[in-house]
């Protein structure tokens, strides 16, 4: 009932009704940002991927899983809130190794699990969409020392906003195919905000890194942040 009620199962549902989900190509590379093709790849999160434990936070159709677990012969688990978004991913690249879509809540997920990851990502998935309080130290419980939490949210600056100045999450909205516009809550902060809550959750943050998208005007359009378990 928690994601039938979300904006995000709505715009599934309206994703699923254009048309089927078909068998796709795995994509050339991994993307972070709004823009194809800008920014870093799968680099940002380790040297060496091969045969390693993967788990995506919000994995939505599953491009990015399925490009690692292709490339890299990594063991990639994609999960998403919207079951409906985990039968398209499950569509597009259901018949590729060593890859694993699951329908559920990112924070309930972690708590769940017992298994150790080599690296955590989101790309504009749970992380901003769950309380980071919860969900950070959550990550860390489940990631290997010395291995590598990578994150990209929208930025907290895109057309011209300004950074949360407190803890709480604030007001956003999710445009849905049909362009109708559902709220949601989202914690915008900005990359100073992100290293406290990463730095209390027991987690060493290392890089953070804004990327522009002209079609979106001149305000940064995407903040990527990278951590380390210590």
């Amino acid at each position: 009932m928690l994601a039938q009620a979300s904006p995000w199962h709505a715009h599934a549902l309206q994703r699923t009704a254009a048309g089927l989900a078909e068998p796709l190509s795995v994509p050339a590379r991994m993307e972070w940002t709004t823009r194809p093709g800008q920014g870093p790849g799968a680099d940002v999160l380790g040297p060496d991927l091969r045969g390693r434990r993967l788990l995506e936070l919000g994995c939505g159709p599953g491009h990015n899983a399925a490009y690692l677990a292709t490339r890299y012969g990594a063991q990639v688990t994609g999960i998403d809130l919207v079951g409906l978004q985990v039968r398209r991913a499950r569509s597009h690249y259901g018949r590729l190794n060593n890859l694993t879509f699951v329908a559920g809540h990112a924070l309930h997920y972690l708590q769940a699990s017992d298994e150790q990851f080599d690296a955590v990502y989101s790309v504009f998935g749970a992380i901003g969409l769950v309380a980071p309080e919860l969900l950070l130290p959550a990550i860390a419980q489940r990631l290997k020392p010395g291995r590598t939490l990578a994150f990209s949210v929208p930025h907290p600056q895109r057309g011209g906003l300004r950074p949360a100045t407190d803890d709480r999450p604030r007001r956003d909205y999710v445009t849905l195919p049909d362009r109708t516009r559902l709220p949601i809550a989202r914690w915008d902060f900005d990359a100073d905000r992100w290293e406290r809550h990463i730095g209390r959750a027991g987690l060493w943050f290392t890089s953070a890194q804004e990327f522009h998208d002209a079609r979106h005007g001149r305000w940064p359009t995407t903040l990527l942040i990278t951590a380390r378990k210590r």
